[in-house]
């Protein structure tokens, strides 16, 4: 029965029911913050004894504990208890086990309510770091390619009709300035969550003689919490993570949505490696772009997560409830699928070929430059909207006689408007449409080299 007994078990007269050890148990799951959780505890164990609440001696009997535990763990040689409830308990009762009752000590001034705190704050800090360094690797790959494609000219979509001609390097670096806003995000709430929990307690703090400025410098926080009962009740920074995972698989979803469409024998605009696609069971034919596919339907488990985190705090009082155990799963699910969509996604990228030649194709058609017509109007003195209907008109007579712009002679668009001139033949080829557009931000050739630029400095590319 002593290998059982629960750290709480002088308060109550009958032992756990082991039904209840098993749905209360988190550590399938929770074990995985084994490194964060002694690395906490190390720092936690200095700082008792720099404040002389327990011994030198006492203090290096529990670090050399820990890092032993944490060597067996890494090898992959320790066995859990579900009795154990948690990866707190499980490694606070291996510890007391290997060193005796001073492992009994590193619990002093702290509970778990902290310590989880602590141990997700540690976890998210350093996968905000992964994830900025696969969010990066996704940008260089899109400057990459938007470098070698920086002639290719496509159709523009609004509605999915053909709107304007644009460079496909354009289209790429648009999905690299929403990545930057994804990793400007994860830091935002990297700099938000970088604040130490521990010293916070169970919710009202400690009457011992902690220093948690000096447990703060041990853990690399630039702060500690500002109010004990916030801090163990707070759970904004799982939230506020998973947002950022949800519009970053958002991201990579909408990009995905257009790579299947592109794939496909009516687009023929992108094709994908076979070695990132996958067949038929039925059809010999089938090249199926499937890591698209399924990074799209990823995307609502995570979206799934953030609706669980936020349901599961909306309902909570003051201050830690077991609720919060909850948190860890949708967290975690979170974490591994951006992660991993993130890295197959870059990927399938480097090994995805565009067809020029039919995007020019497709670029041509659907009257794509009809608003340049409009503005070339415009620049000889026609207000706008009469341009548009003036334009309008042209398209409707292309229509009905099966014509494109290019097939009218000068004559023709005079019928229209007296202003045309010669140089209307020059304003409607793909070329001058997309170079038209120099200004920053647009699509012209320059507009775009001067952004692909901006994104190599950030690299650190000369």
């Amino acid at each position: 029965m002593a290998a059982r007994k629960k750290p709480w078990a002088g308060r109550f007269e009958q032992d756990t029911a082991k039904s209840v050890e098993k749905f209360t148990c988190s550590l399938h799951y929770d074990s995985r913050l084994y490194r964060y959780d002694i690395e906490g505890s190390i720092a936690h164990a200095t700082m008792l004894a720099d404040s002389k609440i327990i011994s030198r001696k006492e203090a290096a009997a529990i670090v050399h504990g820990l890092k032993s535990i944490l060597f067996d763990m890494e090898k992959g040689g320790f066995i859990f208890d579900t009795a154990d409830e948690d990866i707190h308990m499980a490694i606070e009762k291996e510890l007391i086990r290997r060193i005796g009752e001073t492992g009994g000590k590193l619990h002093t001034a702290r509970s778990r309510n902290d310590q989880i705190a602590l141990d997700v704050r540690l976890f998210l800090r350093a996968e905000i770091h992964a994830i900025s360094g696969l969010l990066a690797a996704l940008q260089k790959q899109l400057v990459k390619m938007a470098g070698s494609e920086i002639k290719t000219i496509m159709p523009g979509y609004t509605h999915m009709q053909k709107a304007q001609p644009v460079l496909l390097s354009h289209y790429l670096m648009a999905f690299a300035e929403m990545f930057v806003r994804d990793e400007q995000r994860f830091a935002d709430c990297g700099k938000r969550l970088n604040v130490l929990p521990l010293g916070s307690a169970a919710l009202a703090g400690t009457g011992l003689p902690i220093d948690r400025g000096r447990t703060a410098k041990l853990l690399n926080f630039p702060v500690v919490s500002a109010n004990s009962m916030d801090t163990v009740a707070d759970r904004d920074y799982i939230a506020e993570f998973i947002f950022a995972a949800s519009l970053t698989m958002m991201h990579l979803s909408r990009f995905c949505e257009d790579l299947v469409f592109w794939s496909s024998d009516e687009f023929g605009f992108a094709e994908i490696s076979d070695a990132y696609t996958t067949g038929s069971s039925i059809m010999p034919q089938k090249k199926n772009p499937d890591i698209a596919e399924l990074i799209r339907g990823k995307t609502a488990r995570v979206y799934g997560d953030l609706i669980s985190i936020l349901t599961l705090l909306k309902g909570l009082p003051m201050t830690y409830n077991r609720d919060l155990q909850e948190d860890k799963e949708p967290l975690f699910d979170a974490v591994d699928t951006v992660r991993d969509c993130l890295a197959i996604f870059t990927e399938m990228l480097a090994h995805t070929k565009f067809h020029s030649k039919r995007m020019r194709e497709a670029a041509g058609g659907g009257f794509s430059t009809a608003t340049d017509v409009a503005e070339y109007l415009v620049q000889k003195g026609v207000p706008f909207r009469q341009a548009h209907e003036i334009v309008g008109g042209i398209v409707a007579h292309c229509l009905k006689n099966k014509k494109t712009f290019a097939d009218l002679a000068l004559k023709d668009y005079r019928k229209f408007h007296a202003g045309f001139q010669e140089d209307i033949m020059d304003r409607i080829k793909l070329e001058n449409s997309v170079n038209a557009r120099r200004h920053r931000g647009g699509t012209a050739t320059s507009a775009v080299k001067e952004r692909i630029r901006a994104f190599e400095k950030r690299f650190g590319k000369k």
